[in-house]
């Protein structure tokens, strides 16, 4: 049976996260209230119980209506969804099996039919592998690669660096580069100001620059789990980065460094003295994601320098609920010049 728990009762909702010993920060209230905050849409959570088989999913409920592309249609009418920023998707306290996963995917399709959502788009969790048995759930389709590093002790940290990366770390740190942390609000504030510019160099899609109330709801509702790290030259932050944590898992959330010291490194030595940190804190990997789009570009090259001997599967999930109303938009968006119908884009309608 599938209950539907919403974000305004924050305590029931973490209580049943942590029932399942595989659940990850990207499950919690806390990191889904910011990104409601960006405006992604409505957060629930999915709990589902079968026997002694329990699972969970945490969705961004939107209002299509809400698209200006849609502005004309009635708001509350009809809705879709989409796992938050990052990683999402079922996770369970045991294997299924196909029996139940069916019985779990009618129930899925009458609970968000109740919702009047049409479509759901999934963003699987590549640390905790879950979508191979989302199979049975909705159509998988695997994409990229990412990286994660196994903290299980400092050496095993070292020997799994390129020897290029080795080098840079140690350029880094001979140029007089520090590493600091913490989690204070004057710091958070200190992070926006440093990554908006980055994304502003990166010419970055205005979907990335997070407003006050993102950072606000960070430090208040995910205080718990959250870390900032930064790489100072002389007194001045040049590299800083979000780092978020919880059950065994830590994840390399967001990030900005200066331009004009990039030659030094410090992304470089602070990502190596994060992982050195997490494996003195007990945890088991740090999880860095993959390239831009899910690509082998130059992001995803810089990762895959902290660990040559190991990647992980993402993967994505489409599943469409009601055919009729997700193929009438799709015909309202042929109206548009600007709408590809050959676009793998999904939902295509937002396309």
């Amino acid at each position: 049976m599938i209950r539907i728990i919403d974000i305004d009762k924050p305590e029931e909702w973490d209580e049943l996260v942590r029932q399942l010993p595989n659940h990850d920060v990207y499950y919690l209230s806390g990191y889904v209230k910011a990104f409601a905050c960006h405006g992604d849409g409505h957060p629930i959570l999915l709990w589902w119980e079968c026997d002694d088989v329990k699972g969970a999913c945490v969705l961004m409920i939107r209002d299509i209506a809400d698209d200006p592309r849609f502005a004309t249609m009635e708001k509350g009418k009809i809705f879709d969804a989409v796992t938050p920023y990052g990683y999402g998707g079922f996770i369970f306290n045991a294997n299924p099996g196909a029996h139940r996963l069916n019985l779990l995917r009618k129930e899925l399709l009458e609970a968000l039919s109740d919702k009047k959502v049409i479509s759901v788009f999934f963003r699987f969790h590549p640390v905790l592998e879950n979508a191979p048995l989302s199979r049975e759930l909705c159509d998988v389709i695997d994409l990229g690669k990412t990286i994660s590093l196994d903290l299980s002790d400092d050496e095993t940290i070292w020997a799994n660096l390129t020897s290029k990366n080795r080098n840079m770390i140690r350029k880094a740190e001979k140029s007089g580069v520090e590493i600091f942390h913490d989690n204070g609000f004057q710091l958070l504030l200190k992070f926006k100001e440093i990554y908006d510019e980055t994304m502003r160099n990166d010419n970055a899609d205005e979907y990335y620059f997070f407003g006050g109330d993102f950072y606000k709801s960070l430090s208040e509702d995910l205080k718990d789990n959250y870390e900032i790290f930064y790489a100072a030259l002389d007194g001045e932050i040049i590299s800083i980065a979000i780092f978020l944590f919880d059950n065994d898992q830590l994840h390399y959330h967001l990030s900005g460094s200066l331009k004009n010291y990039r030659n030094l490194a410090p992304s470089n030595l602070l990502l190596y003295k994060v992982a050195l940190w997490g494996r003195g804190k007990g945890y088991k990997s740090l999880h860095l994601g993959g390239g831009v789009g899910s690509g082998a570009d130059s992001l995803y090259k810089f990762k895959a320098a902290f660990n040559r001997n190991s990647t992980n599967q993402f993967s994505i999930g489409k599943l469409i609920v009601d055919q009729t109303a997700y193929n009438e938009l799709v015909e309202i968006r042929k109206l548009s010049e600007d709408f590809n119908i050959n676009s793998t884009f999904f939902p295509l309608y937002r396309s």
